[in-house]
């Protein structure tokens, strides 16, 4: 294996050297690098790193290796998106509600224009005398007569003084706007084409649940498609293969299916139909899809449309023998890439591969105090489910430890429909860093596996959902692995909810159990849901909470507050006091609850944090308490 040698920036040259496990802060912390770009040219690419919770962006000339720096500051991750060769956009957002702008909040977007020749950075928008100087969701970048041309959702202004959503054409070399496309009042986006025009726009009612999509044909627009729906709309994705086609995107019977849509024919076939699990690769513009990767079993699979780029990405990862190899960007010729791989010895970095020069270089770890000494082996783990359903995870052993009677910690995963993946995983390391093994189970119902895999746990919150966590801890103790009188159940979101209900509805497993951004009372997470995302949101978690509505009896019997008679079970309850997906108020019953049952629970309050835990502090304060909590309550030797 090539040795990383890490020259890009002060911020990613500080690596540890300990002769015992690294520091906690190590595995907490935020990744050191949190997006990456390269220009469609191929001579300079761009980095967002993080310096605790301090972003910084960095851009590189791929020639002289110089460097520029700059400092983004203790905001969100900014998204970073190259306009030609020279100009980059670098956007930062915030969900936030504009009185007299838009009827709801909306993604708003602050997109600042940095000019590589001249090393200097401006806003975009500089003259929205009808608007406002933010636009709404991402750019899109068109070359347009051979120079590049940015595209944005605004907020203009009718002459009643409502805001609407509007499209604009904005040159990056005068900054100036103007006008596409007035948007009406249901306007939700548009996809320019190829040449710069407006060649889709999608319209939402959401009190009638009607959806509509209309393509611009020579005569003017057209409608194609409607439909009414209150779950999951469509969404445009990209231009189609001929260049006037719309890709869209849209959910039939619980599969991602694509369709090219033109406004003079039917939808034609793309032998990339189902993108169910499957994440599109795009061109250098982000414009045209040119394949999809996705997880098969324990290995990432890149699928082009293009035999070239299959042949291409073949040799790639052959040079990464036994690691897990991800395209991250690359130039419009597809001669210059960059590459995420994921090393079993080494953790994950980034690295360039110059394919024309036959050359690779690292970029830099994702986790830079971090060396070969402190990543733990992680193995695929295969069992049946008390059922006979095949389950699969994987299992991080801790460094130097024989796989003989451990002490264990399951990890369980949110979503639910997610999965735990091959690779590193920050927080598995974490644990593991201190003396236990770490299960993470990919219980029926996650992602990943295909539709009936993920179909079979609808219905099964607290049921199959949770024994299956609990099967797999019969597994390992039947092997010898771990020792079955010392386990403990860790997990956020869904996996926090899965904590609670180990140590409430699936009692005898675990010794004790901590649950971050838990759900503890069903009921009252589909009330909320309706209140914050609708009817369609409802649905989602009534479908695998397997009820008729907030109302069904069977909400008590599945709720971790409600059944807490005689569990003795020590409980750790941490929340983000900004988390607008499981409000921290779940916690907080739970508390209550715990006390009033004689035994009260620790609770620790993350102020300030979401519910992605998306900031380094917090991350690790987390970190902190959890294995603090594991070594009182299930000490690892």
């Amino acid at each position: 294996m090539l040795i990383r040698v890490i020259a890009l920036a002060a911020a990613l040259l500080s690596v540890a050297s300990v002769a015992e496990a690294a520091p906690l802060e190590a595995y907490g912390r935020l990744p050191a690098i949190q997006a990456a770009a390269i220009a469609p040219d191929g001579k300079h690419f761009v980095l967002v790193t993080t310096e605790g919770d301090e972003r910084r962006i960095l851009i590189k000339d791929v020639e002289t290796g110089q460097t520029e720096v700059m400092v983004a500051g203790r905001t969100n991750t900014p998204g970073v998106t190259w306009a030609g060769p020279r100009y980059l956009l670098v956007t930062t957002s915030r969900e936030a509600e504009i009185v007299g702008a838009l009827g709801s909040p909306a993604d708003y977007t602050t997109i600042s224009l940095y000019d590589v020749e001249r090393r200097k950075g401006l806003p975009l928008i500089i003259d929205a005398t009808t608007g406002l100087n933010v636009t709404v969701g991402e750019p899109q970048v068109r070359n347009v007569g051979g120079e590049a041309q940015i595209f944005v959702k605004g907020v203009r202004f009718d002459i009643e003084g409502k805001g609407r959503l509007a499209l604009y054409r904005v040159d990056p070399v005068t900054r100036r706007a103007a006008l596409v496309q007035a948007g009406s009042e249901y306007t939700e986006d548009w996809l320019v084409g190829m040449g710069g025009e407006p060649l889709a726009e999608t319209g939402y009612d959401a009190d009638k649940g009607r959806w509509t999509l209309k393509l611009k044909a020579p005569a003017g627009w057209r409608d194609v498609k409607s439909m009414t729906t209150f779950a999951q709309t469509p969404a445009l994705l990209g231009v189609g293969r001929d260049g006037v086609s719309a890709l869209v995107s849209e959910n039939v019977d619980g599969k991602q299916v694509l369709r090219e849509l033109a406004p003079d024919a039917a939808a034609w076939p793309d032998p990339f139909a189902d993108i169910s699990d499957r994440s599109v690769i795009w061109d250098s513009l982000g414009v045209r899809m040119t394949g999809v990767t996705y997880l098969e079993g324990d290995q990432r699979r890149h699928e082009f449309r293009d035999l070239e780029d299959q042949k291409l990405w073949r040799s790639v990862q052959a040079a990464y023998p036994g690691q897990l190899v991800e395209l991250v960007s690359w130039s419009d010729d597809h001669q210059r890439l960059i590459v995420s791989v994921d090393s079993p010895v080494e953790g994950p970095a980034l690295a360039f591969v110059d394919w024309s020069k036959k050359k690779a270089d690292w970029i830099g770890p994702y986790y830079p105090q971090l060396t070969a000494a402190d990543i733990a082996t992680v193995a695929p783990v295969r069992f049946k489910a008390a059922d006979g359903l095949e389950l699969s995870g994987y299992l991080t052993v801790p460094k130097g430890r024989q796989a003989k009677g451990l002490p264990l910690v399951v990890l369980a995963h949110g979503g639910p429909a997610s999965r735990d993946a091959p690779g590193f995983d920050w927080w598995a390391q974490a644990l593991a860093s201190r003396g236990y093994a770490v299960l993470q189970v990919n219980f029926r119902g996650s992602t990943g596996y295909g539709r009936e895999f993920l179909e079979a746990g609808f219905g099964q919150w607290g049921r199959k959902m949770q024994t299956d966590l609990s099967d797999g801890v019969r597994h390992l103790a039947a092997q010898g692995t771990i020792d079955p009188g010392r386990v403990c159940v860790v997990g956020a979101s869904y996996g926090g909810y899965a904590a609670l209900a180990g140590a409430t509805l699936d009692r005898g497993v675990y010794r004790c159990a901590a649950s971050v951004s838990g759900v503890s009372d069903l009921r009252k997470m589909l009330i909320f849901a309706r209140s914050e995302g609708g009817a369609a949101a409802q649905r989602y978690w009534i479908r695998f909470m397997g009820v008729e509505g907030p109302n069904d009896d069977k909400l008590i019997r599945l709720s971790p507050v409600f059944n807490l008679e005689g569990v003795k079970t020590p409980i750790l309850l941490m929340h983000g006091g900004d988390d607008k997906v499981v409000p921290i108020e779940q916690s907080y019953a739970m508390a209550r609850a715990l006390k009033e049952a004689g035994n009260p629970a620790e609770l620790v309050v993350l102020n300030g944090e979401d519910h992605w835990l998306s900031r380094g502090e917090t991350r690790l304060r987390m970190l902190n308490a959890v294995t603090m909590f594991l070594e009182k309550n299930n000490p690892p030797s």
